[in-house]
């Protein structure tokens, strides 16, 4: 499985993860016989169609969601005020479990979503187990008090020292915990796949 989720990654040209083990850091350029040549070229052309299915299977791959969750996304970014493009990335970057990748508390969002489904993480001091539960701004995680003396939270401290995070939130790495400081802002995201083709996709 893993080796299959690699393979994704590195054909649609987005790290999913952090860390010197990550595909698109080892092997940056698309999987099979061909992938080294383009390096750093172009992607070829398609019909437009295709350009709308890339960008939803690059939220889909990078936020681990399937097709149901990203269309109800993409239907309350629509209703909402604003710039679409804002309010979807947004609701996907607010998620708990984005948040406690985005802090350094895991490695990849996969692996933030086991780490709040068995119940490790804490928000604003109690135990939550829902990936999907949108924080707002002042929101308080952290690893719950029993799960911090454990290796998941132990092996992070060093690491948290040196994480650069993103700068909608704030870290205390002794105390491993991270505040929700403002709503981010699209270009923070690092999400390189226009996003108004996600509401075009669903708007057909």
């Amino acid at each position: 499985m893993a080796h299959v989720l690699e393979k994704k990654e590195r054909r649609l040209g987005e790290k999913r993860c952090v860390g010197p083990k990550c595909a698109m850091v080892r092997r940056a350029y698309p999987p099979g016989v061909h992938g080294k040549s383009k390096r750093g070229g172009k992607r070829r052309g398609g019909s437009e169609y295709s350009g709308l299915l890339h960008a939803k299977q690059v939220v889909r791959f990078m936020y681990g969601l399937d097709d149901r969750g990203i269309a109800r996304y993409s239907r309350q970014a629509t209703q909402s005020p604003g710039i679409f493009s804002v309010n979807f990335l947004r609701r996907l970057e607010m998620r708990l479990d984005n948040v406690v990748f985005r802090l350094g508390f895991t490695d990849s969002r996969r692996a933030a979503r086991q780490l709040v489904g068995h119940g490790h993480i804490a928000l604003n001091g109690k135990r939550v187990t829902i990936p999907s539960l949108e924080v707002k701004k002042g929101d308080v995680i952290s690893f719950r008090e029993r799960s911090a003396a454990l290796p998941v939270a132990t092996s992070r401290t060093e690491r948290l020292k040196k994480l650069q995070i993103s700068p909608w939130l704030s870290l205390n790495p002794e105390k491993k915990e991270g505040t929700i400081l403002r709503l981010p802002e699209a270009e923070e995201t690092g999400i390189l796949a226009d996003m108004t083709k996600i509401k075009e996709f669903y708007s057909r």
